[in-house]
């Protein structure tokens, strides 16, 4: 189900702004419609949706116009045209007042990269602010302004004020007062930008660990492509107030839609983004626990294998055999036992296959045989060779 529905959204600053509309159809860069007619353009033809549950990330260098379009989803900056739905409603046709009793159940506050929050009021003060507006009971409001303040991991610092605060604790604060509204939305600006590296990491990393246990929709604004590919279930890379590329983080580096979108990937680490799936094959052939020794001798050597992967018949993968062995099996005639002996059925080396390619490399060494592709289930659904990981590796070398 899509919590966000975009379509045809633009704003253009100035006046008279409709006189902007032809020059973008005519092709014309950001640029020269502004040398034309004065006018500045913010966002033009966005189009996107944002599924429930999922961490959409806006992404683009300084003035591409990603703050702009995130304001636009709740409309603290007014569209020029098209609409935005949130949950159904076309949020651009609200009244004023019907728009902040809209945000108030809609839309958890934003998280801001300047921390916002109020010099004269405690931790615990500040998070139960947005409560406190909406006028809910103090002692319900401080229950729940607790609980979230747990969550965050400041515990134990309710009563401190801001200027007793880290940066990295102060950024807690503003995501704990966000998360206290307990609204299906939040919206974050440049959240963790202001914070040294290793406190951005562990903040991205709260993030996360939050977003598993809460499945909130996020909207993410950064400049930051590493913060993008990490937080990111899809991420729409903007030039110009417009959106030049959206996908999944693997699906832009592999296939980049234009040279700029090129540019801004070379030097990202592969083994961070590429998933096991990406880089899979099919097997040539697998063989059942139940087949015998010389049935799969016989595969084996039609396809040249010396080694297989062994299934059940639900398909999970029980292990591999080597063909060495099963020639010495082979051998010795038991009527009592069926199938393949289970002493000839080898553990397999195998990766998730959503397991980034970091962690396949780390399973590949020392293995001689292809690493198996599970699922959930554990059934087998591809293989890996080495020269697939040494293939993957090899394009971001050149890229670099």
């Amino acid at each position: 189900m899509d919590t966000i529905v975009v379509k045809d959204l633009h704003k253009i600053f100035g006046n008279q702004p409709e006189r902007a509309f032809e020059l973008i159809e005519q092709g014309l860069s950001k640029e020269e419609i502004q040398e034309k007619t004065g006018l500045v353009v913010g966002v033009q033809k966005a189009e996107f949706t944002v599924a429930e549950g999922e961490v959409f990330v806006i992404m683009g260098l300084s003035g591409c116009g990603k703050s702009t379009l995130q304001r636009l989803l709740n409309r603290l900056i007014e569209p020029t045209k098209g609409t935005i739905e949130i949950n159904g409603v076309d949020i651009s046709r609200l009244s004023r007042k019907e728009l902040v009793e809209f945000r108030r159940k809609n839309f958890g506050g934003m998280v801001f990269q300047s921390f916002a929050i109020l010099p004269h009021r405690t931790v615990l003060g500040n998070v139960e602010f947005g409560l406190e507006l909406q006028d809910v009971e103090k002692s319900e409001r401080q229950k729940t302004a607790r609980k979230v303040i747990e969550q965050v991991g400041l515990k134990g610092y309710e009563n401190q004020y801001p200027e007793q605060l880290s940066g990295g604790m102060k950024q807690r604060v503003g995501l704990a007062r966000a998360l206290a509204m307990d609204a299906p939305i939040m919206l974050m600006d440049e959240a963790f930008s202001a914070l040294d590296p290793l406190i951005r990491r562990d903040m991205q990393d709260e993030l996360l660990e939050l977003q598993s246990k809460l499945k909130k929709t996020i909207v993410f604004v950064t400049h930051d492509l590493d913060e993008a590919f990490k937080l990111g279930d899809r991420i729409a890379i903007m030039k110009e107030g417009k959106i030049i590329q959206l996908g999944e983080a693997e699906e832009i580096i592999s296939n980049p839609a234009t040279d700029y979108v090129r540019e801004f990937v070379v030097g990202i680490d592969r083994t961070a983004v590429i998933t096991a799936q990406s880089i899979m094959q099919k097997p040539k052939d697998t063989v059942r626990h139940t087949d015998g020794p010389r049935t799969t001798l016989r595969k084996m050597k039609n396809l040249g294998l010396t080694t297989m992967f062994v299934l059940d018949q639900g398909r999970r993968l029980l292990g591999y055999v080597e063909a060495e062995e099963l020639v010495q099996a082979a051998k010795v005639k038991d009527e009592k036992e069926k199938g393949l002996p289970k002493k000839l059925i080898h553990p397999a080396q195998t990766v998730h296959q959503d397991a980034y390619l970091s962690e396949v490399i780390n399973t590949a060494s020392g293995v001689t045989y292809p690493i198996a592709v599970i699922d959930e289930e554990e059934k087998l659904r591809g293989i890996i060779v080495k020269g697939a990981i040494i293939a993957a590796l090899s394009e971001q070398s050149q890229e670099s």
